[in-house]
C-alpha cells in the first residue's frame, strides 16, 4: 500500500468518526424514531471506523514486518558492515553523552 493510499485511509477513518460524532450529536438532541435511526447511523459510521482502522493497523504490522525482514536480511549479507554503522551510532552516541555532562 503506497504512503497516498495510508494518508486517504487515515483520511477516510477521520471523516467516518466526525460524520458519527455529528450524528450522535444530532440523535442527542432528537426524540422518538428519528433519535432511534440517527443512533444506529451513527453506530454503523463508527463500525466502519473500526473496520478502517483495523485494516489499517493490519497494513502498518505488515509494512514494519517486511522492514524487520530487509534489516535481518541486510545484516545477514553484511555483518560487518553492520557492526561498523553500530559501532559508529554508539560511538556518536557516547560522544554526545559526554559532550553534555
Amino acid at each position: 500500500m503506497t504512503t497516498t493510499n495510508n494518508e486517504r485511509l487515515v483520511s477516510d477513518v477521520k471523516t467516518v468518526l466526525g460524520d458519527a460524532e455529528s450524528l450522535l450529536k444530532q440523535a442527542a438532541d432528537a426524540t422518538g424514531e428519528e433519535a432511534v435511526r440517527l443512533r444506529e447511523r451513527g453506530m454503523v459510521l463508527l463500525r466502519q471506523a473500526t473496520d478502517k482502522a483495523h485494516h489499517l493497523q493490519e497494513v502498518v504490522v505488515e509494512k514494519s514486518k517486511a522492514a524487520a525482514r530487509a534489516a535481518d536480511d541486510y545484516v545477514h549479507e553484511h555483518p560487518w558492515r553492520a557492526i561498523s554503522a553500530s559501532f559508529g551510532v554508539g560511538l556518536l552516541v557516547g560522544l554526545l553523552l559526554n559532550r553534555s555532562r
